[in-house]
């Protein structure tokens, strides 16, 4: 059974799903029903009659929560009921028969003019994504709006009545709204094409900031909710995650291989990154990846030991990490190094693998373009969708993030330490 986040199903005797619950680890969390003696009762007798256990691993969080929410609807399992005490499960209310379309929480489909998604088990894992959706696809999310501009106006968050001054304002809030059931149909994809074209025909009419506003949301979407996969596929396809898995491997060996990179193979992947702000309290992140997948056990952090006294200078910094890195020669050496940037960071982790007499292929990935840099600094380029680049992608975020928990760490200790 899979470590990883997904959704889990309990089924009985009969082959009837009794069950269906999500899980960031789903290890963990299944062998919990199982191994806890202190369950209730409702629980235990849940347990009793499991028979069989499905799991289907995904990618996100977000993709976990609207399996589940497809999964409860279609199978209605009676114990998901039964351990609500009687609750109803919350649910995505869109009020799109409405000029002015609204976007709400629910417990019952009353409104046969609406538009319901869920039911969803976890209110607090909703109201999440709704942050996140109003964050790219702003909305109004009260029956009736005040006719004027309100708190989340000013937040970038609403579009208030007084907005909606001529048709194309009206017309722009309607085509949220549809991103926005999209987004809950699971159709991500759709709504990144319908925004390329958007930003495209904005670009040719030269309207340059709204093109850049569009590609801000495409990024705000691809980063919660890379890969894009909808719930439904992995309903047919149980093994989804791990086919995904060996097709980005696959794709980004082989294009690696035609770019004159002797990759051999991709088991071993790692990754690195420099977060500071002005080079104070400056760290650098190590991310690992076996087989496509992360393996946190074998994540490490550098805190920089020779920051740039006047200049921040990401070149030396990185070059510190990677030496000091490569001195451990109990860690196994990868099958290949990533590092978030361009030409410059490549040279610097070529020269220190030179200095340490270590041959290990290098690629950097610049930030905007999404390139990726050879070590004889030939670009690639991919598509948006290109698995090997959603990889990629993927690793180097991941080791941003790493770097960025560590850095906040020691600035949080700094400012906290009396005396400092």
């Amino acid at each position: 059974m899979s470590s990883k986040e997904g959704v889990y199903l309990f089924i009985d005797e009969n082959r009837e799903v009794l069950y269906v619950g999500k899980a960031k680890n789903l290890k963990k969390r299944v062998s919990s029903y199982f191994l806890n003696k202190d369950l209730g009762p409702k629980t235990q007798a849940l347990v009793g009659k499991i028979k069989k256990v499905k799991t289907v691993p995904v990618d996100s969080e977000i993709e976990a929560l609207l399996l589940e929410a497809n999964l409860i609807k279609k199978y209605n399992p009676k114990y998901n009921a039964r351990l609500t005490d009687g609750k109803s499960y919350i649910r995505a209310k869109i009020t799109n028969g409405e000029k002015i379309p609204k976007v709400l929480l629910a417990r019952r489909e009353e409104d046969g003019k609406s538009i319901y998604f869920g039911p969803y088990p976890s209110s607090n894992d909703l109201k999440v994504v709704m942050k996140l959706i109003r964050k790219i696809f702003p909305y109004q999310s009260v029956v009736n709006h005040p006719k004027r501009y309100c708190l989340y106006h000013h937040l970038d968050l609403c579009p208030c009545p007084p907005m909606f001054k001529n048709k194309q304002e009206l017309r722009e809030y309607r085509k949220n709204i549809k991103h926005i059931i999209h987004f809950f149909e699971g159709k991500a994809k759709k709504i990144i094409k319908d925004l390329e074209k958007d930003r495209d025909k904005q670009s040719r009419s030269e309207n340059f900031e709204k093109a850049a506003q569009i590609q801000q949301k495409i990024d705000a979407i691809l980063l919660i909710t890379s890969p894009r996969r909808s719930p439904f596929e992995y309903e047919q396809n149980p093994n989804l995650r791990s086919d995904l898995r060996t097709k980005e491997l696959s794709e980004l060996q082989k294009t690696l291989q035609l770019n004159g990179v002797g990759v051999k193979s991709l088991f071993r992947i790692e990754c690195y990154d420099i977060s500071n702000i002005g080079g104070i309290h400056a760290t650098g992140s190590m991310v690992v990846f076996i087989n496509g997948e992360k393996d946190v056990q074998e994540y490490r952090r550098f805190q920089i030991k020779r920051p740039p006294r006047v200049i921040p200078n990401d070149f030396a910094m990185i070059r510190e990490v990677i030496k000091r890195r490569l001195n451990h020669k109990d860690w196994e050496f990868p099958n290949l190094i990533i590092v978030d940037g361009g030409k410059g960071q490549v040279s610097v982790v070529n020269k220190a693998l030179f200095e340490e007499n270590v041959s290990i292929p290098v690629i950097g990935i610049a930030k905007r373009e999404e390139l990726l840099i050879t070590s004889d600094f030939k670009i690639i380029r991919f598509s948006h969708s290109s698995p090997a680049l959603i990889l990629v992608r993927r690793i180097r975020d991941e080791a941003h993030r790493f770097a960025l928990v560590y850095h906040r760490k020691l600035r949080s200790k700094f400012i906290l330490t009396p005396g400092v």
